[in-house]
């Protein structure tokens, strides 16, 4: 129906503009030829005149009166009948049907070149299959989407999303396919539309705080950390709330809370469930880090050079290496991109092999590199700094302002 009003209102247009091509040829050009042979008439009349007028005073002529009403009379003469003006300027219409062939052909030439109308066909196609493609995300089958059939299912979704703004399970559909395709801002922005539509939701509530973490700004941690907590509050069995509040202590350091959030989620599970033996190795890392946290730490504080920029999504990997710059890190830590300058604390906590742990360095030296595309591996284009050596336990300053 959109496409169907789209080629009318076209049409309208290419019409105006045949009317616009075709209507002063009939209407303006008598009017035009009849306004130019009056003033060309006044013109002659008013010269006359003058030249009459100079001729009385020099004693050339004695008859001005009579000489003045023949002059007038000659301009009466001149100015042809109606009827014959209008039959001298008709145009024939098979002569016009040349220029509003070319008008319309070309303008309909123009819009299939340049206008994009495959994208448009596309697009009327896409909106069409929403409920194929979202019975296809739904159901069991073993074959996952492919990235095209995600982007035409959030094409579609947000299609029908400007026609019904007020579907907030809708736009929790469309956050929960923006967490997927790890697209953060559309995943937060559609997460807000659906928590300012039904606030009290709590699967809008984790859906939301799980975009406010990845977000990685830490006042929208923060307000996602009170949004699962309120959840738990009233469904304290929430697991998928349970496990977010502990994937957020452990980020945070806070142990203990990762501790008590994850041995209350085993103690939900039914017995002999799977998930309980990753619930046990996740408690068993955190007592680790914990006690690991008690010894020497690497402090550095990371800044930005002036060319510099930050990109809208990637992450901020900081190692800790042996003093002689082996590449192979002792220890890392990964963290989403804030705003610089930034204290990082490394611990063994952190140490890539338990084996050897970074408090077993007298001296380390840290690289942080800022990755755009979260891929750990270094890439042409990464920006990066590294500090001099330092004895273990020190802290050090690191300007990141070379490149790859």
């Amino acid at each position: 129906m959109t496409e169907l009003w789209f080629w009318l209102i076209t049409a309208l247009m290419v019409l105006v503009s045949v009317a616009i091509f075709v209507v002063p040829i009939y209407r303006g050009k008598d009017q035009d030829e009849a306004a130019s042979r009056d003033e060309l008439n006044k013109a002659f009349f008013r010269d006359r005149m003058d030249e009459l007028n100079e001729e009385v005073d020099e004693g050339l002529v004695d008859n001005q009166g009579e000489l003045a009403v023949e002059l007038q009379q000659s301009l009466l003469d001149d100015v042809p009948e109606k009827n014959q003006v209008q039959t001298q300027s008709t145009v024939a219409p098979w002569m016009l049907l040349p220029g509003v062939l070319i008008l319309v052909i070309l303008s309909y030439a123009l819009y299939l070149t340049t206008g994009n109308q495959q994208k448009v066909v596309h697009w009327q196609e896409t909106a069409a299959k929403l409920p194929e493609l979202s019975s296809r995300l739904m159901s069991d089958s073993q074959e996952p989407m492919t990235d095209q059939e995600m982007a035409d299912l959030t094409l579609a979704l947000r299609t029908k999303l400007s026609q019904t703004p007020d579907d907030a399970m809708g736009w929790l559909l469309l956050g929960r396919i923006g967490l997927a395709n790890r697209d953060i801002q559309t995943a937060e922005g559609a997460m807000s539309r659906a928590y300012r539509l039904m606030p009290e939701d709590s699967d809008v509530k984790l859906g939301y705080a799980q975009s406010l973490m990845l977000s990685g700004d830490e006042t929208n941690v923060n307000k996602a950390r009170d949004m699962l907590r309120e959840v738990v509050k009233v469904d304290h069995g929430n697991l998928q709330a349970l496990s977010l509040l502990a994937f957020e202590a452990f980020e945070r350091g806070a142990f203990d809370e990762a501790i008590a959030a994850w041995s209350t989620m085993k103690q939900l599970l039914p017995a002999n469930d799977p998930r309980a033996m990753m619930l046990d190795r996740s408690i068993e890392r955190a007592e680790a880090q914990a006690g690991a946290g008690n010894g020497q730490s690497v402090s550095v504080t990371i800044s930005l050079g002036d060319e510099v920029g930050v990109p809208n999504e990637g992450v901020l990997i900081v190692s800790v290496h042996s003093a002689d710059g082996a590449p192979m890190p002792v220890a890392a830590k990964r963290l989403p991109l804030t705003n610089f300058p930034v204290n990082v604390e490394l611990t063994d906590a952190d140490s890539m092999i338990p084996e050897r742990l970074m408090s077993s360095l007298p001296d380390v030296l840290v690289k942080a590199r800022i990755d755009s595309d979260g891929n750990v591996m270094t890439k042409d284009g990464d920006w990066y700094g590294q500090s001099q050596p330092f004895a273990l336990g020190e802290s050090s300053q690191i300007v990141i302002n070379q490149q790859n």
